[in-house]
C-alpha cells in the first residue's frame, strides 16, 4: 500500500497560504487575538482541510476570534485554493490548538519548582553554616553524656 505524501504537500502549503493571508488581516472585528497557525491537516482526498490555531488572548475572546474565523471560512477557503491553484477548493474547518497553551503551562509550573529547589537548597546551606540553630544542637555545642558535670553524667543515670 501506498504512502500518501501529496496530502501533506498540500497542507502545508495550504498552512502558509492560510498564515500570509492572516497576517494581512480580515475586516471581520471579531477577528482581535493574535493568530498563529500551528498546523494543517488535509484529507487524502483533498476535499477536507483541518487547520489548528493558536490564539494569543483571553478566553472570551479567543472564542470570538474563533466565531470572527469560521464566519470568514468561505473566503479564506476561495482565496487560499485561488493561490495554491487547486482543483477543488477544500472545505475549512478551524480547531483550537491547546498546545501553545499547555507547553507554557508546563514551562512555568517548571519555572516554579526549580525556584523552590533553589530556596530549599538555600536553606539547607544556611542551616548546615549554622549548626546551633538545628535541633540537635545541644548534643553538639558540648553536651557530653560522660560528663560529671552534666547532671547524671558519668554515672549511667537519667
Amino acid at each position: 500500500m501506498a504512502t500518501h505524501n501529496r496530502p501533506a504537500r498540500v497542507a502545508e502549503e495550504f498552512r502558509q497560504e492560510l498564515s500570509a493571508l492572516l497576517a494581512r488581516g480580515l475586516k471581520d472585528p471579531r477577528v482581535t487575538g493574535f493568530v498563529t497557525v500551528t498546523g494543517a491537516k488535509m484529507s487524502p482526498d483533498l476535499k477536507e482541510a483541518t487547520v489548528y490555531l493558536s490564539i494569543h488572548a483571553e478566553p472570551t475572546e479567543r472564542e470570538r476570534t474563533l466565531e470572527g474565523l469560521r464566519a470568514a471560512a468561505t473566503y479564506l477557503q476561495r482565496e487560499v485554493a485561488r493561490n495554491i491553484g487547486l482543483r477543488y477548493t477544500p472545505h475549512l474547518r478551524f480547531v483550537y490548538d491547546e498546545s501553545v497553551e499547555r507547553g507554557d503551562r508546563i514551562d512555568r509550573l517548571l519555572r516554579e519548582a526549580r525556584a523552590q529547589d533553589a530556596e530549599s537548597a538555600d536553606l539547607r546551606r544556611t542551616q548546615e553554616a549554622r549548626p546551633e540553630e538545628t535541633p540537635d544542637a545541644p548534643a553538639a555545642a558540648g553536651g557530653n553524656a560522660a560528663d560529671p558535670a552534666q547532671p547524671g553524667g558519668g554515672r549511667g543515670e537519667p
